[in-house]
């Protein structure tokens, strides 16, 4: 399947690439600055200009799925992460709509339902990915939306801990590896029962496989 990937530039958006390609995929790297081409040609990906900010039809067309891992940054403030995480991720989604991209998975966070459950410092990125993820359980699209715990950098393990909620959040327990996620996002293409499923995800005992299998 030819899927396009927003946010393919980021730190989990190249672990995607890497992994969509592995997996028999096409993955189409939806960037904004041909800078950033030859690194992810190099991982397999054809390269398309896109901005969340900006009509991307162009980096859609002739895609049958879609992953969205962009994100404002850590370092915005609510104007931007309502700008990028709310409104472009909106416009990505029904873009995907118009353009038959059937398969979407999202990748948004743990506790947008109840931010009350996180720092108060994040509660307008927890609002604002809850509106998206909303707006693609109502898009008609077979979406699959993955919430991640803390992102971090290490290796990953291959094992995961699912639920609808899984409690007050903090670093400490509620972590999970980039490449952990990324491999969930990818595998959800390949697990059918994954359709209209949304859930949470942390490190855990649970191999991916059986994690999404149990879903």
């Amino acid at each position: 399947m030819k899927v396009v990937v927003a946010g393919a530039n980021g730190l989990t958006g190249r672990i995607v690439l890497r992994l969509l390609k592995e997996a028999g995929h096409q993955p189409v790297a939806m960037i904004r600055d041909f800078a950033q081409r030859d690194a992810l040609e190099a991982l397999g990906a054809e390269c398309r200009i896109g901005d969340l900010e900006k009509p991307v039809g162009y980096a859609v067309r002739e895609c049958r799925g879609a992953v969205f891992a962009a994100g404002s940054g850590s370092k915005t403030g609510p104007e931007k992460t309502i700008d990028v995480d709310q409104n472009g991720a909106m416009a990505f989604i029904e873009t995907c709509v118009r353009m038959n991209a059937r398969r979407f998975v999202m990748l948004s966070s743990i506790a947008v339902d109840k931010p009350e459950r996180g720092p108060e410092s994040l509660h307008h990125y927890f609002r604002a990915k809850a509106i998206a993820d909303r707006h693609l359980q109502a898009s008609g699209l077979n979406y699959t939306i993955v919430r991640p715990g803390f992102l971090t950098n290490e290796p990953g393990t291959g094992t995961i801990a699912t639920g609808d909620d899984l409690g007050p959040i903090a670093k400490e327990t509620h972590s999970v590896t980039r490449e952990d996620v990324a491999r969930v996002l990818v595998d959800c293409f390949a697990q059918d029962n994954t359709v209209e499923k949304t859930f949470e995800m942390i490190a855990g005992e649970t191999p991916i496989a059986d994690a999404l299998k149990a879903l």
